[in-house]
């Protein structure tokens, strides 16, 4: 696209900023809003109760992301990435009000409908003005909202809840989308497309299976993800012995090198000009370290599960980035928003079963089996990576 280069760096590069903190502020409201559990339960709310009214965000997110998509789609990113964080807004400063359980999770439920319109808009105003040879970078950079908005809300959300309430926790992501929305209004503008070429909106679906495959390999490759997210911190301090504040300092450290991880992957895909070559490499290093994280941890060589965990960590969420743009970039203009909106569905879905398909798995056989099947799930992504392609050929 000529056009591209015509948008100054400094531009490019503050509305890739726009993105990561309307992104983050989304992923505050959507992770976040889990770590009120020890609030809700003091209070005397049961768990299962407030388990459930913390995962209504993720619902409202999973049922819409698609649906965002083809507003993206139809009327642009700007509008978008102002619009729902608006209902972020909404929603979380009316949540700060309400005492009635149904109503905060209604109010809850809204609030994650807001939260998904951000991440097919941010990922199209990257690849729309960032050429070809920097996106894998850009949208590197931009896959680190996730792990930002976990730490933000883990930091914030329950120490605000316990010195000042619920209500006052709540409003942390509100606020945080409320400015985000300000952002976006001023600082983003709509990428360019192409005008008048009936070929430019053929559904890039129709006749053609790469972006099929990219979402299939998609969800496999989050299923190693999920389970070291997710149990890492549990096996720490279960098998490995340690106690919960040095487990979760690693924890910890390991999402700030997973971030790292996303940006380096993007760099590498600029350089050899390639998403889908990366990816199947990155497929392949998580079957080995998820197999050999296994394998140690089933035989205690604690010294060498430790480094394994990190590398696993840190590969497993490096193909997160590369598939996104992929999608974006096979996608094309015009269907870009619902390609994005498929994908993250799909992983989303992946995620929420994670915890008790594996935990039962965990139950009955261990942690070493959960780290192999895991392994074997991400082994079935390896063939079905499609034919690697260079960046100009998916425009």
């Amino acid at each position: 696209m000529a056009t591209v280069t015509l948008m100054p760096d400094v531009r490019r590069w503050s509305m890739l900023g726009l993105g990561v903190f309307a992104q983050a502020s989304s992923a505050v409201f959507i992770h976040g809003v889990p770590f009120l559990l020890p609030a809700l339960t003091d209070r005397g709310m049961s768990l299962p109760t407030a388990g459930l009214l913390v995962a209504m965000p993720t619902v409202g997110l999973v049922c819409t992301l698609i649906a965002w998509g083809y507003v993206v789609d139809r009327i642009g990113e700007r509008k978008v990435l102002v619009g729902g964080p608006l209902v972020m807004l909404a929603a979380g400063s009316a949540a700060a009000t309400v005492t009635n359980t149904v109503a905060l999770g209604a109010l809850l439920l809204l609030g994650g409908v807001g939260a998904a319109s951000t991440n097919g808009a941010s990922g199209r105003v990257i690849v729309g003005w960032f050429p070809p040879e920097r996106r894998g970078l850009a949208m590197g950079i931009r896959q680190t909202a996730q792990p930002l908005g976990v730490g933000v809300g883990a930091l914030a959300i329950p120490a605000v809840a316990a010195a000042h309430g619920v209500s006052a926790a709540i409003l942390v992501p509100a606020v945080m989308a409320g400015i985000a929305a300000a952002g976006c209004f001023f600082g983003i503008v709509d990428p360019p497309r192409p005008e008048g070429k009936a070929a430019d909106r053929t559904n890039p679906y129709r006749g053609d299976s790469t972006l099929w495959r990219i979402h299939a390999v998609s969800v496999l490759l989050c299923i190693p993800q999920g389970v070291v997210w997710t149990f890492a911190l549990l096996w720490l301090h279960r098998d490995v012995g340690w106690s919960l504040p040095v487990a979760g300092a690693l924890v910890t450290a390991t999402q700030i090198l997973g971030a790292f991880g996303r940006i380096g992957a993007g760099a590498w895909s600029d350089r050899v000009g390639s998403r889908l070559g990366p990816l199947r490499t990155v497929a392949v290093a998580a079957v080995i370290s998820m197999g050999a994280l296994g394998l140690t941890a089933w035989t205690h060589w604690w010294w060498a599960a430790i480094p394994l965990l990190i590398a696993a960590s840190v590969i497993t969420v490096s193909d997160n980035g590369l598939a996104f743009t992929a999608v974006a970039e096979i996608a094309g203009p015009y269907w870009s928003g619902r390609g994005l909106g498929v994908q993250n569905t799909g992983q989303n879905l992946a995620m929420a079963a994670i915890p008790p398909a594996f935990g039962a798995l965990i139950t009955t056989s261990g942690f070493p089996a959960a780290y192999l099947v895991a392994g074997i799930l991400a082994a079935a992504a390896v063939p079905l990576v499609p034919g690697a392609r260079s960046v100009r050929e998916q425009e």
